[in-house]
C-alpha cells in the first residue's frame, strides 16, 4: 500500500473511531490530529458517507455525523416456553456474520448468560432484544418486564436496599436459586464486554472493562430489568482470558473477585464504620482472594480499616485481601492498621 493511500486509511479509521465522541467537531479534530486542512478532512468525512458508514445531520454550517448501523434490529418474545440458546441460534447469530471468533464467542456468552437469567429470575412475560453493529462497536440489548434485579435481590437477601443489592451484585456468586445457579453469570458477562450497564428501577450499574464502575440514576427503565452489552469487533479478548483472571491454577474454580468498594456508601457519607465494613465483608469467605478497589474512596475511618484488615484478616488468614487503587491517606490507614497485627 503506497504512504498516500496509508495515511487517507489512517485518517477514515481515526474518524469512524472517534466520531461518536465527536459528532460535530470530527472534522476539525481529524485535520489536527493528522496537520492536513479542515477541507482535506471533510473530503474524508464526505468519502464514508458515500461509503454508507456515516450518516450526516442537519445544515452544512451545524452538521453532525452519527455511525451508520450495520444491523439494527429489535424483536418483542414472550418469556414462556424461551430457550436462550434457540433465540441466539434463530433469531441473533445471523446479523453476527463477519464478527472474529473471539467476539463471536464473547457476544454468544453474554446473551445467552443474561437471556437466562431473565428466564429464570424476572417473573416476568415478555422479553425484548435489540441488536445493533456499526464499524466500532456491537451493542445487545436484553429487556424484560419483571420485578427488577435489584428489586428482587434486595427482597430475596433481605438487603438494606436496592444499593446494597449492587454491592453484593458486584462481588459475584451471588443468586436467589443456588441449586440451579452459580451466580457467575452476571460477574462473568460485565467483565468480558468493553461496557456493560444493567438498569433497573431508577439506577443504572455499569462497568467499563478494566476501567471504571459507574453508578447513577435513569429515566429510561422503571419496570423490569434492562442488560446492554457493547463490545467492540477488534477486541482481542476472549471469555476464557476474563475466566482465567478469576480462576485458580489448580482447581480452576470462580476463587477470585475485585469489589468496587465506593459501592459501600450512601451518597456522600464517608466508610468509617464498623457495620459498613461488615456489609462490605458479606460473603468473602466464598472467595480465595478479594481485590478492593478504592477508586473514589479518598479517607476511610480507623474502625473501618481495623474490620477488614485486621479483624477479618485474623479470623480468615486463607483469604488474600489486596487492596488497588488506593489514595494516599487510604494507603496510611490499612498500613497502620496492619502493622498493629504484627508481633
Amino acid at each position: 500500500m503506497n504512504k498516500p493511500q496509508k495515511k487517507s486509511d489512517d485518517v477514515r479509521q481515526f474518524i469512524l473511531e472517534n466520531v461518536e465522541d465527536h459528532p460535530g467537531g470530527i472534522t476539525a479534530l481529524a485535520a489536527g490530529r493528522f496537520a492536513i486542512t479542515r477541507q482535506a478532512a471533510h473530503k474524508h468525512v464526505q468519502k464514508l458517507v458515500y461509503d454508507d458508514l456515516l450518516i450526516p445531520h442537519g445544515a452544512t454550517r451545524d452538521r453532525t455525523y452519527d455511525l451508520k448501523p450495520l444491523v439494527d434490529f429489535s424483536l418483542e418474545l414472550p418469556l414462556a416456553g424461551l430457550e436462550e440458546d434457540k433465540v441466539w441460534r434463530q433469531h441473533v447469530r445471523p446479523l453476527m456474520d463477519g464478527l472474529p471468533v473471539n467476539v463471536l464467542g464473547i457476544c454468544q456468552y453474554g446473551f445467552t448468560e443474561m437471556v437466562n437469567n431473565a428466564l429464570d429470575h424476572s417473573g416476568g412475560t415478555t422479553l425484548t432484544i435489540k441488536v445493533k453493529r456499526t464499524y466500532k462497536f456491537v451493542e445487545l440489548w436484553i429487556v424484560d418486564d419483571g420485578v427488577g434485579i435489584f428489586a428482587k435481590i434486595q427482597k430475596e437477601l433481605d438487603l438494606d436496599d436496592a444499593l446494597h443489592a449492587i454491592l453484593e451484585l458486584s462481588k459475584g456468586k451471588l443468586t436467589t436459586d443456588p441449586i440451579h445457579h452459580t451466580g457467575e453469570g452476571v460477574f462473568f458477562t460485565s467483565r468480558t464486554f468493553d461496557e456493560f450497564a444493567m438498569l433497573s428501577g431508577k439506577l443504572c450499574f455499569t462497568h467499563l472493562h478494566d476501567k471504571d464502575w459507574l453508578l447513577g440514576d435513569t429515566q429510561e427503565l422503571t419496570k423490569g430489568t434492562g442488560i446492554r452489552l457493547r463490545i467492540s469487533p477488534k477486541t482481542e479478548r476472549t471469555t476464557q482470558q476474563v475466566f482465567d483472571l478469576y480462576t485458580t491454577d489448580l482447581d480452576h474454580s470462580f476463587s477470585k473477585t475485585i469489589i468496587p468498594v465506593f459501592l459501600a456508601t450512601y451518597g456522600d457519607e464517608n466508610l468509617i464504620s464498623r457495620s459498613q465494613a461488615k456489609r462490605l465483608l458479606a460473603r468473602f469467605e466464598k472467595f480465595k482472594e478479594i481485590v478492593l478497589d478504592f477508586s473514589k474512596v479518598d479517607t476511610i475511618g480507623q474502625a473501618f480499616a481495623d474490620e477488614i484488615f485486621r479483624v477479618f484478616r485474623a479470623q480468615n488468614p486463607a483469604i488474600h485481601l489486596v487492596a488497588m487503587n488506593a489514595s494516599e491517606q487510604v494507603q496510611k490507614m490499612i498500613a497502620r492498621t496492619m502493622a498493629e497485627t504484627m508481633p
